[in-house]
């Protein structure tokens, strides 16, 4: 919080006291915490699943206190929501005035994404000083997709290795947006919501207040390239140019992009009388929905039914594991495609055995089973939620694309009788759900869901077993 702190006293320091308040307050709780001393430090599995779900939960709450004290937010859970959907880089929020808000606030908004588009404790094991072997399983509980690995040997290596080169893509953003013409101030703030593809704005009209094609060209390929997993830019520094190249969910991803955009180019053809405006807004909207990042610089809700019903479809599927982006993950289409076909040719030839494979690797029955568990989860969640929502009297699709904005961490919904985008109107009710679904998308539900198992809570012998 001393970054923002600092950005406040720069701009006339209006929001000062929120973050001197909200420093304090964190660090008075850290200091007592830090008298606790565990006699075994290591993480087994149902530890660091537990472990990322409380600490996710506590980031998300201190996050909450400078918006809490700057006076800007309605209600407590209205700022829970906002510090929620910053740090699981949703990007939806109750607010409608957004340029009203003071400088300090804006940016720890945005920053907020930045801070968990990588993770938060990725964060911790890049920096600190001594981390054990078992800490992979926080990195697997914390990371999005299937099965996230080492890069290198080392663990904290691992974790330091994706963060540079998840600082260094930042910078690079930063200096492009300011070359294109945004002012600093408004370049940092972009570059930490494509970064972590969460889209807080300080602009009402988010990216299309600005009018500016460069910037909009720039912001679509680097939220494309947020959206590819951070194994395969180590690859590329490595210079294992084949292995990138055959990355089969790569390809995935960029084929859906490029079949998107010119299904949506034509179709909203008509609305904007020229090819080459059509593909301006279909390109930004397309890759900025399936990184999950919810730009806009248009009102897709006036869009044609087929162009709405595309985006929904990448609301759900998200982009690459092992990326900032939210989604259910392209591996795990690819998986749910492949597994698909391996039944339809069993039931051809019976006899033939074709294990599933990506990328020359074989995928166990194990993790078939955990991918299909997961998208049961997902549809379960969403379907409850759903329903919960539909209780205020929302529509039909404001509803259910406000349920899937949520668990695949976006943002933006389609709402086609008002059109305004914001979660202002919602319930309390509707926002600790939202809420609920925000944090189990980011984490993949196992971490969050794992919390209502009592045996979690268990201590003694129980808990020896069970470990």
């Amino acid at each position: 919080m001393l970054v923002p702190f600092v950005v406040s006293i720069a701009y006339g320091g209006q929001d000062m006291t929120a973050f001197l308040w909200s420093i304090l307050i964190t660090a008075a709780v850290s200091l007592a915490l830090s008298f606790i001393k565990p006699k075994d430090k290591a993480f087994k599995t149902r530890d660091a699943f537990a472990a990322v779900a409380v600490s996710w939960l506590a980031v998300s709450l201190f996050g909450a206190l400078p918006f809490y004290f700057s006076g800007c937010f309605g209600s407590v859970v209205d700022c829970v929501f906002e510090s929620i959907s910053g740090f699981t880089t949703t990007g939806a929020t109750i607010l409608r005035d957004i340029e009203g808000l003071p400088h300090g606030i804006l940016f720890w908004r945005s920053f907020t994404h930045w801070i968990g588009g990588m993770g938060v404790l990725v964060f911790m094991l890049a920096v600190m000083p001594s981390m054990n072997a078992s800490s992979i399983n926080l990195l697997r509980a914390e990371s999005s997709g299937p099965s996230p690995g080492r890069i290198v040997p080392r663990i904290r290596e691992t974790a330091r290795i994706m963060y540079l080169i998840y600082l260094a893509m930042t910078v690079v953003l930063v200096a492009a947006l300011i070359i294109t013409g945004l002012p600093v101030y408004d370049a940092f703030i972009h570059s930490f919501s494509t970064a972590g593809t969460g889209g807080f704005s300080n602009m009402n009209a988010s990216v299309g207040a600005y009018g500016n094609v460069a910037a909009e060209v720039v912001i679509t390929v680097f939220t494309f390239l947020f959206g590819v997993s951070f194994t395969l830019y180590f690859c590329l520094i490595k210079r294992n140019f084949k292995q990138a190249y055959k990355d089969q969910e790569l390809r995935l991803y960029f084929g859906i992009v490029v079949v998107s955009i010119m299904i949506i180019t034509f179709n909203i053809l008509k609305m904007y009388g020229s090819f080459a405006e059509a593909l301006r807004q279909s390109s930004f909207q397309v890759v900025t929905i399936i990184s999950t990042t919810g730009f806009s610089t248009a009102s897709t809700n006036t869009w044609p039914a087929l162009s709405q019903i595309i985006l929904i479809l990448l609301m759900v599927t998200g982009c690459c594991a092992g990326s900032t982006g939210g989604g259910i993950k392209l591996i795990r289409v690819l998986l749910l495609l492949k597994g698909v076909r391996n039944e339809i040719n069993k039931v051809i030839h019976p006899k033939s055995v074709k294990a599933i494979s990506i990328n020359d690797k074989k995928v166990d029955n194990e993790k078939m089973a955990g991918m299909a568990m997961f998208v049961v989860i997902y549809l379960a969640i969403f379907t409850v939620s759903t329903l919960i929502i539909s209780i205020e009297g929302r529509d039909i699709v404001t509803s259910f694309t406000t349920a899937i904005s949520a668990l695949s961490n976006i943002g933006p919904y389609f709402d086609p009788v008002s059109h305004i985008g914001d979660y202002a109107a919602f319930t309390p009710l509707s926002k600790i759900v939202l809420s609920f679904c925000m944090l189990a998308g980011r984490l993949e539900f196992l971490p969050v869901l794992i919390l209502f198992r009592p045996s979690v809570w268990a201590r003694g012998k129980t808990r020896k077993m069970e470990a």
